[in-house]
């Protein structure tokens, strides 16, 4: 019973909170890495390449499935590479408007990835919108406030609360412009809003090659192979791709190991025990992490306009939440009822859609 409840409660939840802080600190040692002359392109394609190379490829033959899959076809390969072109994309935009930006403001624009679902959900046919339900409601409201709190943070920076005199980090790069800031959460946003778009194919995969180690492993492969090109013609400086002894080795191998790979393993694993909206929950907690590492470590300020943009963010991603979860609640009433009703495919189609569209959050 002890273990059950370790394994069922106490492990994800560890596991969940260690996984936001880890991405957190990529961000942290990305900037640190780039002040030190690593350009971003550089660490893209490096962090792919170690996460495929030395984390995910003994992994398929270390924990092999005791059932046999299907075999991969010519769709399953073009979709997981489909997944390796959207994850690269994101990468890029996400890196590029870090530089520009903060973890801080990073840690903020990624509550619109619940807002981002919903909407795509409903352009695809894969959510029901009943607009007088309580659960629509709040989703819908709570997708308006995700992007009001997401403009706050990009347009209105407002007086500094708080920086430390003197940073262990320091580079003009950290000081941004507002054309900068508004470019870099641009960036950011065009990131989370490609997240979902990930979640959307990589879901399709899964129903139909349910393995996650091979799954995620050819997706990083691909992410690697796409990478290396692109990235090298972009950034033609070679010091750029130095790697020194020092922050900029650190964070490539923290990134390959943390952020690209290990991350996608443990939210595919807390998604199937413990489903979408626990680890959902988590998000605001990377906020105050970020803030924190960023002032200590960076020596960025922080402004009001993060705060209360985060603030309002917040807000709007719990209100998404809350919705999926009472909408989710209501499936299982419906559920155990028993099917005397004409209307019950209808439920039960209902509630296909809406597990279809949990697995996206």
């Amino acid at each position: 019973m002890t273990e059950r409840y370790c394994y069922r409660e106490v492990l994800p939840f560890t596991a969940m909170v260690a996984i936001e802080c880890t991405n957190v600190g990529v961000n942290v040692l990305f900037k640190a890495a780039t002040v030190k002359g690593m350009g971003y392109y550089a660490f893209v394609a490096y962090s792919f390449a170690i996460s495929t190379l030395f984390l995910l490829l003994p992994l398929p033959f270390v924990f092999r499935r005791s059932r046999e899959l299907p075999p991969l076809n010519l769709s399953l390969i073009f979709r997981i590479f489909s997944l390796g072109v959207i994850g690269l994309t994101a990468q890029l935009c996400g890196y590029k408007g870090l530089n520009y930006t903060s973890p801080t403001l990073a840690s903020s624009l990624s509550n619109l990835i619940p807002a981002f679902t919903f909407i795509l959900a409903i352009i695809f046919r894969m959510e029901k919108v009943a607009l007088r339900s309580s659960s629509t409601q709040a989703k819908i409201l709570g997708s308006f406030v995700s992007v009001a709190g997401a403009l706050v943070v990009l347009l209105y920076k407002g007086p500094k609360i708080f920086s430390t005199p003197s940073p262990t980090v320091h580079s003009p790069m950290l000081s941004s412009s507002q054309t900068n800031w508004v470019l870099g959460g641009s960036l950011l946003a065009v990131e989370y809003f490609l997240v979902p778009i990930w979640y959307i194919v990589q879901t399709s995969i899964m129903k139909e090659y349910p393995a996650e180690f091979i799954v995620v492993f050819l997706y990083n492969l691909s992410g690697t192979l796409l990478s290396a090109p692109i990235c090298f013609l972009l950034e033609g400086n070679l010091r750029a791709w130095k790697l020194n002894p020092d922050v900029t080795l650190i964070s490539v191998i923290y990134s390959g190991f943390f952020c690209t790979g290990l991350s996608s393993l443990v939210h595919t694993w807390g998604l199937h025990l413990k489903g979408p909206v626990y680890i959902s929950i988590f998000k605001p907690l990377s906020i105050v992490v970020a803030a924190v590492c960023s002032v200590l470590f960076l020596g960025e300020a922080l402004y009001f306009g993060t705060v209360l943009g985060a603030v309002i963010l917040s807000f709007g991603f719990y209100a998404v939440i809350w919705g999926k979860a009472k909408e989710e609640d209501l499936c299982e009433d419906f559920d155990m009822r028993p099917p005397s009703s004409s209307k019950s495919p209808l439920l039960l189609s209902h509630k296909g859609k809406d597990k279809e569209e949990g697995n996206l959050c």
